[in-house]
């Protein structure tokens, strides 16, 4: 009997992957130890830099550029275990004359790294919904509510000249938004100072209706992350891309049955099944597709965003990307 591969895998502690961390759904023929990280920039640092898993969360924006670029030992399997919407992630200082996106051209704007995936889709929605000019703008780089000093390795550089400078050594985009020293951020983090400063707002205040019309609009709900293999792993065992794809659809749909159970709440949210009863309404009975057939018209929006920031010159075909699945009817 042939025993099962051993394989490591590093993502969040999501919902839908909870049923792959519990061992209660098992992809076929693989032994799969799950790790369960908080923290995405510290699986995605550990899987570039040290290769320390054999199937990892990571970056969309980091993935797609360094896949097309040439320069990344891995490949994507088309799952997206990370999706946010973005127009809440939005913040102006109050004083500096934002009241909407075209405002936001000529301005100094933070960005905690400019190559994140949440930046990316930040700046999409800006230029390609309300008309923004990017080029316009000029992109402070740093961290958001604790100092973060150049990575070289990580910190993926544009290919062609923008307005892109770094913060001072131990300074904040959180502090220097508050104090006026920066028009806006945006960014995957919530700076402290919308909560406990006196001059930091959302350029969206009504950032839930306007997301629900994107995504009744467009379809997307912005994709974070994906999961990626070592190519020589995928070269020598091509079939285990396929076995896990079919594994994560399993454990999303046993964490949509748990979520969906009546009997007691599973999580401590007061309205609950109203939330899930809008989500089904606007979002239909597959709230979180993978595979590159659902996710077609999304995955080229982001690709040419990619090329429009100066990330790429030209991205790779979506086919190039992604392993492909047989088997499974999408």
């Amino acid at each position: 009997m042939t025993r099962p591969l051993q394989l490591t895998m590093a993502c969040g502690p999501y919902d839908r992957m909870e049923a792959l961390a519990q061992g209660l759904v098992k992809p076929e023929g693989i032994d799969l130890r799950y790790l369960a990280i908080q923290s995405p920039p510290e699986i995605f640092a550990r899987m570039i830099k040290t290769r320390s898993f054999d199937i990892a969360e990571m970056s969309l924006a980091h993935y797609c550029i360094m896949r097309s670029r040439g320069e990344f030992p891995f490949i994507a399997i088309p799952i997206f275990p990370s999706r946010v919407f973005r127009h809440g992630y939005i913040y102006v200082n109050k004083n500096a004359g934002i009241r909407e996106p075209r405002d936001l051209e000529g301005k100094r704007v933070g960005v905690q790294e400019y190559r994140q995936t949440a930046g990316v889709w930040i700046r999409g929605i800006l230029q390609h919904e309300y008309g923004v000019n990017l080029d316009s703008i000029t992109w402070l780089e740093g961290g958001v509510n604790e100092a973060r000093g150049p990575d070289h390795e990580m910190d993926l550089r544009p290919v062609r000249p923008i307005k892109l400078e770094l913060i001072a050594e131990g300074r904040t985009l959180n502090d220097m938004l508050e104090a006026g020293e920066i028009d806006a951020y945006f960014g995957a983090r919530r700076p402290a100072a919308l909560d406990k400063g006196k001059n930091v707002a959302r350029l969206f205040p009504d950032y839930r209706a306007r997301e629900k019309e994107f995504y009744q609009r467009t379809g997307f709900h912005p994709i974070m992350h994906t999961l990626v293999m070592r190519e020589e792993l995928y070269q020598e065992h091509p079939w285990v891309a396929e076995s896990l794809y079919k594994a994560a659809n399993d454990s999303k749909a046993w964490a949509l049955r748990q979520m969906r159970f009546s009997g007691a709440q599973r999580w401590m949210l007061p309205w609950l099944f109203d939330e899930i009863a809008e989500m089904d309404a606007l979002m239909g009975p597959d709230p979180w597709p993978y595979g590159t057939v659902a996710n077609e018209k999304i995955l080229n929006a982001f690709r040419g965003y990619l090329v429009d920031q100066a990330f790429l010159e030209k991205a790779l075909p979506i086919d190039d990307l992604f392993t492909p699945i047989v088997g499974w009817t999408e």
